[in-house]
Formats: C-alpha cells, structure tokens, sequence
C-alpha cells in the first residue's frame, strides 16, 4: 500500500496518525482564497516524488498524476515487486485500474485562461493530462504493463470500485497482479468555488482540525482534500 495525503507520504506513519487524531486540515496556502467562504483544506504542503516522476513530467503533469505515478510506484516497492520481480512477471498479464473523481482540473482550468486570450497560447498536453484516464495510462507504460488498463469515475467510491474491479479480475483469471486506487488535486479555486457553490463545504476557517469530524453534531459540511491511495 502507499499514500500521498496532507498528513504524511507513507501508509504506516499516516494510519497512525489517523489512530492519533492527526488532522491534516489548515489553511489554504496554494492560492488566495481571501473571496471564498471556505478558506481551509486538506492541503499537501510538501510534496516530492522521491524519483518516481521524471523532471520534465513533473513540470507539466497535473498535480493528480503526480500524486498517483509517486503512489503507484511506491505501493510495488511496498509490496515487494523489485526491478528484478519485475523482469520475471508476464507483463501482458499486470494491469492498472486507478480513477480520479475529477481528473486534471487544474489542467483543465489552465486552458481555459490560456484560450481567453488565444488558442495559441493552450498548451498542447492540456486535453491529455485534463483527461481522468491519463495517469493509469502513463503509469501502465512507465511499467511496461499491459494487462487490463482504464479508470473509473464515480465520485468519492471511485477508488473502492477500482479496488473491486481489480480483485475480479484476479478471481476471474484474467490477471496475476493489479495496481489500483485514486487520486486527485482539486485545491484550486475551480474546485473550491465549485463545491462553495454547492454549499457543499465546512466553513469552520478559525478551527480548522474541528472541520467536518464524523459524528458531531454541529457540523456544517466537508472539507475537500487532495492526495492519493493505492495498493497492489
């Protein structure tokens, strides 16, 4: 297993800061968020790929699939799958199922800005990494995998349904391994003023790691996060 979350960048340090109580919920530094209501995230405030993503793709990948190439790799690391597991698996036989609920949005949002003053000025990665399957698919070629390849989109169970599609595929005998989970960056005032519209969000700005816990009964709405999961 491996994560990238607002409260730490490896599963066992992050499931025990969740026993803890460790929130990771603050305020929004990515951006000036003086105009929204909602002013707190789940925010990751430092992020390194350790290796997983090259140079030139960390500068112009979505930040989603950076958080999905650097979790995908690090749950084989975890699981054993070395370089030399993997020149012995059948790739044809490896597959990845990763979804995202709202894909490259930043991407998406940066085009838009670029098309008002031109369409000359879009970058020409902008519909590819704006897409929800484009990390699933880069990670698949990164490993050479070539087994059963796709993303899932269904909101915030996208990740269950990746992890349960890729357990079937196992029990049906179509593959030997699978590499599933989600990711996704939406702390951008796209994704903020969006769910703000729903009035979908916790507005708890002075207290923050009070924000949207489970079973309270003063609680006024979610917090949106960022991040990613995965196991293998």
């Amino acid at each position: 297993m491996s994560v990238v979350t607002s409260i730490r960048q490896d599963a066992d340090t992050f499931y025990n800061n969740l026993l803890d109580g460790v929130s990771g919920i603050s305020e929004i530094e990515a951006f000036d968020c003086s105009q929204f209501p909602t002013k707190i995230a789940g925010e990751i405030k430092s992020f390194s790929a350790d290796g997983c993503v090259s140079p030139k793709l960390f500068k112009r990948a979505d930040k989603s699939v950076l958080y999905l190439l650097t979790a995908g790799k690090k749950a084989l690391a975890d699981a054993g799958i070395t370089e030399q597991v993997m020149n012995v698996l059948d790739k044809t036989r490896c597959g990845v199922v990763i979804g995202s609920a709202l894909g490259g949005m930043k991407d998406f949002n940066d085009a838009i800005e670029a098309l008002r003053v031109t369409y000359k000025k879009m970058n020409p990665f902008c519909v590819p990494f704006a897409t929800t399957n484009v990390g699933s698919a880069i990670l698949a070629m990164d490993l050479g995998w070539m087994g059963p390849n796709y993303s899932i989109s269904s909101a915030c169970a996208t990740s269950n349904f990746c992890i349960l599609n890729s357990a079937n595929h196992i029990i049906r005998g179509e593959t030997d391994l699978m590499l599933c989970g989600g990711s996704d960056a939406a702390i951008i005032p796209l994704g903020l003023g969006g769910f703000v519209a729903c009035r979908t969000l916790s507005q708890r700005n002075d207290d923050p790691t009070k924000a949207s816990c489970p079973w309270v009964t003063d609680r006024d709405g979610f917090v949106l996060g960022e991040g990613a999961g995965f196991c293998s």
